[in-house]
């Protein structure tokens, strides 16, 4: 069979950045330890491509949130250095954890019950300090089942770390109460964003996710989280319009000009939703390149009246700064990086 030709597609993962953004927020840690978030196939990017520069880094705790996520990365570390966010959900995946050896987080008395059928053994445990999302209520966590937990990290989430709100501190205060009530060997509530808001919300580990893959979470992370993923689509055909000629669906963009266009290989089915369209202008060599028209399934069309080096077959460059791109198209930041598509090939820098 033949080899499969090279995609039109490209993630770039830069590893230096990566590594540098976990030192950095292991640093910014305080006398807590970083951990890593790597849900989400690491946020888009591939485990296989961001695990290993994270255990160099460091990093040596990692949370996913299914226990669909669990296999790829057995390739790298040890099963007990895994929690998986969402806990057992069923029997049959608390007898998996034990069999494994991954440690569950246990989110309800429910889930404490089924992990002590199951033969139980070390977990987490989430207690809801105000999300209202997944998490023990504080209401709970003197009863019995609770009592009867051997827990390693006694966690919660924060719901607006990324904003200066009062939550922040009734939160803080919330879970330093019922880490006074329930004993566990680590506790952590900061995500990226939490660790931003200062070493009061750092306790024994924190678990940055956004920001290793780039994203800033507050200003306070800005000038010190380097870009890691770098994006690039190859042109499939270039073309002249005249005047009054249409362009994609609908036609709402018209050419009122002579004007040269090349048409991309990407589109919504590849993370770029319509909504990152207007507004938006791609890189060659330089120079800017307006998106117009509708951006489609599969095909993006720019003016590339500006980009005289440009031919079928190159490379462009798909802006990716996640803080600016997030403001102008109004997507988070984690979406964008989580809507990613399959059909881009990830490379490791």
């Amino acid at each position: 069979m033949a080899d499969l030709p090279p995609p039109t597609l490209q993630i770039k993962v830069d590893r230096a950045a990566l590594t540098a953004n976990w030192r950095m927020l292991d640093r910014l840690s305080g006398d807590a330890q970083a951990g890593a978030a790597i849900k989400a196939d690491a946020y888009g990017l591939g485990v296989e491509n961001v695990l290993p520069s994270l255990l160099e880094a460091g990093a040596r705790t990692f949370f996913v949130a299914h226990f669909s996520e669990v296999p790829p990365l057995l390739d790298h570390v040890t099963p007990e250095q895994i929690a998986v966010l969402h806990g057992p959900a069923c029997a049959e995946q608390a007898a998996y954890a034990v069999a494994i050896g991954v440690i569950p987080v246990i989110n309800s008395l429910h889930q404490a019950s089924l992990w002590q059928a199951a033969g139980g053994g070390a977990c987490h445990l989430m207690v809801d300090t105000g999300i209202n999302r997944l998490g023990l209520p504080l209401s709970e966590i003197g009863d019995p089942a609770i009592a009867a937990l051997d827990i390693d990290i006694l966690m919660s989430h924060l719901a607006s770390a990324d904003e200066d709100v009062a939550l922040n501190a009734v939160q803080l205060a919330r879970f330093r109460k019922a880490a006074a009530a329930i004993p566990a060997k680590r506790r952590s509530i900061a995500n990226s964003a939490g660790i931003a808001l200062g070493q009061d919300y750092s306790f024994d580990l924190t678990r940055p996710g956004l920001s290793l893959y780039g994203g800033i979470a507050r200003d306070e992370l800005a000038g010190t989280i380097a870009p890691v993923v770098s994006l690039q689509a190859q042109v499939l055909q270039m073309r002249n319009l005249s005047p009054g000629d249409g362009v994609g669906y609908n036609t709402i963009f018209t050419a009122d000009r002579q004007m040269c266009t090349a048409t991309l290989s990407f589109g919504y089915a590849d993370g770029f939703l319509r909504c990152r369209g207007p507004g938006t202008a791609l890189v060659h060599d330089g120079e800017l390149l307006p998106i117009i028209g509708r951006v489609s399934m599969d095909l993006t069309v720019v003016d590339a009246s500006a980009a005289k080096s440009l031919r079928e077959g190159d490379f462009v460059q798909i802006p990716f700064d996640l803080r600016q791109v997030s403001a102008q198209c109004g997507l988070s930041q984690y979406e964008l990086l989580t809507g990613l598509g399959r059909r881009f090939l990830r490379q490791v820098l």
